[in-house]
């Protein structure tokens, strides 16, 4: 396990909410930039200090190795950046009691002045710098700073085993290396609900609809317009999911169940209501409103794949 300070003044509420690291490969002219050569070489289980605004807010494990990404929904933050990069999945807690490293500059300063060192001696945050390692001693004292239980937030974060996990190992390798195949491979991860498709989509929902489960290891990134009648900005937007338990994918996904536009349940003539009595589903609920651009998505669905 290694430690890890990424710089999220812009992005927070972005990544954090999307559960992911995001930056460009290189800087704008073509070169090299170590803060974001790092995004290469972090690894599952890894922990993330998520620093914004001059307080360390979130702890965050990493869930998955870096992969050639699309750049998420940042809507104006980031518009500089290239189109391409690197992407990692993470999985965040907040800390209750967001702190400033600076307020603890005495524990804080041996740790300082070494190259690629996260803050300046004086405490102050430095320009520039996005993902960089810190070491063990520097991680565990931010962990005591935070008052965050980190044997229990490992468990709670930690990295699932993937059911289909050759698929994804050789999916990955593929991101890593056919920088001119980007497009085919993020959208046929987007087609199985994984890479920069399900980060979009944690952006606009954040728990199943249904069954109020908000725990994302829990849910599925589900297409509301399939993936198979959107085009390829559709299959990525994020207003076209929605973050369902797999039961209710599984009824959504085959036209069963649908919504109208102001949150109402619709329940079709053909699922026998046993189901929704055996797996505790009101009929007659309501989710709650959506966006408006998420109603041409669900307009598409109660034409083209509810079942009425």
């Amino acid at each position: 396990m290694r430690y890890w300070w990424v710089n999220q003044n812009q992005t927070f509420k972005f990544e954090v909410q999307g559960g992911f690291l995001w930056s460009p490969k290189v800087r704008a002219d073509g070169g090299r930039n170590y803060f974001y050569d790092t995004m290469a070489e972090v690894s599952p289980g890894d922990v993330v200090f998520s620093y914004s605004d001059t307080h360390i807010k979130a702890i965050g494990i990493v869930q998955k190795p870096a992969i050639t990404s699309p750049k998420p929904n940042f809507e104006t933050a980031g518009e500089y950046w290239s189109n391409t990069g690197w992407y990692v999945e993470v999985e965040y807690k907040r800390i209750e009691n967001p702190f400033r490293p600076k307020d603890f500059l005495e524990s804080i300063a041996p740790h300082l002045g070494k190259k690629y060192a996260p803050l300046q001696m004086n405490g102050n945050g430095l320009q520039g710098i996005y993902l960089t390692e810190i070491s063990s001693d520097f991680g565990e004292l931010l962990v005591k700073l935070s008052n965050a239980d980190l044997a229990s937030l490992e468990q709670d974060l930690a990295p699932l085993p993937d059911l289909e996990s050759e698929y994804e190992i050789n999916l990955e390798i593929e991101a890593k290396r056919l920088e001119g195949d980007l497009e085919t491979i993020q959208l046929t991860k987007s087609r199985r609900g994984q890479g920069i498709f399900k980060a979009n989509v944690r952006l606009v929902e954040d728990h199943c609809r249904i069954t109020g489960v908000d725990n994302i290891k829990h849910l599925r990134a589900s297409h509301i317009k399939p993936w198979s009648s959107s085009n390829n900005e559709e299959k990525l937007d994020g207003f076209n999911g929605l973050l369902l338990s797999p039961h209710v994918d599984h009824l959504f996904d085959r036209g069963f169940i649908s919504f109208e536009d102001s949150g109402g349940l619709l329940v079709s003539k053909e699922l026998n209501p046993q189901v929704l009595k055996q797996w505790s589903i009101p009929a007659d609920q309501n989710v709650g409103t959506f966006h408006s651009k998420q109603l041409q998505y669900l307009a598409f669905h109660r034409k083209a794949i509810f079942q009425y």
